[in-house]
């Protein structure tokens, strides 16, 4: 018997799956939230590289890759 699902815990297939991603000229490229602009201040919105320490604006540089049905990831938007 499967358990039931609460009505605020269902899962939206309609929604895509998707990342956000800021590349960096040293050839990182790392993750951010969707919504990274809208929290904190303007100061914590500059994101450090990883692999450089460049300060980098991702509003700038924004990737979003989204997931295919046929099963890859692929540039939507930049």
């Amino acid at each position: 018997m499967k358990p039931k699902r609460k009505p605020g815990n269902s899962i939206k297939s309609n929604q895509p799956l998707r990342m956000f991603l800021v590349p960096c000229s040293c050839g990182t490229t790392f993750a951010v939230a969707e919504n990274y602009d809208h929290q904190g201040t303007r100061w914590s919105r500059y994101l450090i590289c990883p692999g450089c320490g460049k300060r980098h604006d991702p509003k700038n540089r924004l990737l979003q890759m989204g997931f295919h049905p046929e099963g890859y990831w692929k540039v939507d938007e930049c």
